[in-house]
């Protein structure tokens, strides 16, 4: 393990497109989230658009412009590779989110607790207070199917219910298969060792596929209530344009494409393509027709 004393041990990367009005906050809270010293990567994925470059240097933070858009993951590993070697925790956040008071350092607390622990994630807080399903299960056959064909006409049944863990406490420290992208700390031997995030996402599943190859390696993915965030962005593709929707859906196949990629899970494999494609289309037309959805 690095050797801290030689640098910051605690590092942060956040990405930037077109941020300025929700960096500044998320920039402002790092100060009370932790009492260590984090070095602080902002990665601009949309360069020459705004002014995050202005702002990471406003608050001390490096500034890393990206001539392509690789996506929420490709800039990620970019701005992990940018961090000192001593760094040995990652908290990696969206621009949007507002870092509650200790909450780096209560996660921190509960990853140092067991080596085999990659990942930890905070209770994910809405605009409203209310509190977001931030740590779920890997979607399984059952649970992405179920979860895919009902989520829309029946918002409360079981297999969404079963992926999302909404009737999991809230306030319990506990394993999940997957944690919200939106902010997690990694450790960042294990975020190495598994190549951090594939890159063939370009948006979404991204940290759905994290948590899946992570706990493939025998480590844990931890939901830990005592840090607290609230994301300002929304979770729903309510106002999303119908390209995002599809780029969900395409993300989704792709996973559960790697998931069951034995040739013998072909109609597996098909029957999912299928399921999903038709769940994409239905959602773009209730976009179109101006009700949201709120079922991801």
């Amino acid at each position: 393990m690095a050797n801290s004393s030689r640098g910051p041990s605690v590092g942060i990367v956040t990405v930037a497109y077109r941020s300025d009005d929700v960096l500044a906050g998320f920039l402002d809270s790092v100060s009370t989230a932790t009492a260590a010293r984090p070095v602080v990567v902002v990665v601009d994925n949309g360069p020459g658009a705004g002014d995050a470059s202005g702002l990471a240097k406003k608050n001390g933070a490096s500034y890393l412009p990206l001539a392509a858009n690789p996506g929420y993951g490709g800039a990620v590993n970019a701005g992990v590779r940018a961090l000192p070697g001593s760094v040995e925790w990652v908290l990696i956040s969206n621009p949007d989110v507002v870092l509650g008071r200790g909450s780096i350092d209560a996660l921190r607390e509960t990853a140092a607790a067991d080596d085999s622990i990659a990942a930890v994630g905070p209770a994910v807080l809405n605009p409203d207070n209310s509190v977001f399903p931030s740590a779920r299960a890997v979607p399984s056959l059952r649970t992405g199917v179920g979860h895919a064909l009902f989520a829309n006409l029946w918002q409360r049944n079981p297999w969404t219910l079963a992926y999302r863990r909404e009737t999991d406490p809230s306030d319990e420290t506990r394993d999940a298969g997957w944690l919200s992208g939106s902010c997690l700390l990694v450790r960042r031997s294990a975020f190495d060792a598994i190549g951090g995030f594939d890159e063939g996402y370009f948006m979404y599943f991204e940290d759905v596929d994290l948590g899946f190859r992570l706990g493939r390696e025998g480590y844990r993915n931890v939901y830990e209530p005592r840090a607290r965030v609230t994301h300002a962005g929304a979770h729903s593709t309510g106002g999303h344009s119908a390209r995002m929707v599809v780029a969900h859906h395409d993300s989704a196949r792709r996973f559960l494409s790697k998931k069951y990629a034995g040739w013998w899970l072909w109609p597996v494999r098909a029957t999912l393509a299928v399921g999903l494609a038709l769940r994409s289309r239905a959602i773009r037309r209730r976009l179109r027709a101006g009700a949201p959805d709120r079922t991801g």
